[in-house]
């Protein structure tokens, strides 16, 4: 398997803050997760776009946790998109779900 770091860019979707992640979601994606989410801080609603996620870790999923963690902090709602099958599980095996609306690719078109 390829080893593809991994790509955080913010753009606006309609008042909502979208993050976009290409590539792999591991223990080198901490300053890229942190510096796009640092950008959209401000927004009320952040959702991360995971349809250009080709690997997630448990340390990955640690740092999305990071992520939550902030987001609730500071009274905001973080979603999620683009999830393919096998992570959408992990999502629920893990709780992410209980604590995040997990977003299906219909809803954001």
């Amino acid at each position: 398997m390829a080893i593809t770091e991994l790509d955080a860019r913010v753009r606006d979707d309609g008042g909502s803050a979208v993050i976009e992640l290409r590539g792999d979601i591991d223990g080198r994606a901490e300053e890229s997760l942190d510096a796009a989410y640092t950008q959209v801080e401000h927004s009320d609603d952040v959702r991360l776009d995971f349809s250009g996620v080709s690997y997630m870790n448990s340390t990955g999923i640690a740092l999305i946790v990071g992520l939550l963690a902030r987001a609730r902090k500071n009274g905001h709602t973080l979603s999620a998109s683009g999830l393919s099958h096998h992570y959408r599980e992990i999502f629920e095996i893990t709780r992410l779900a209980d604590f995040m609306t997990i977003v299906d690719e219909e809803e954001t078109a």
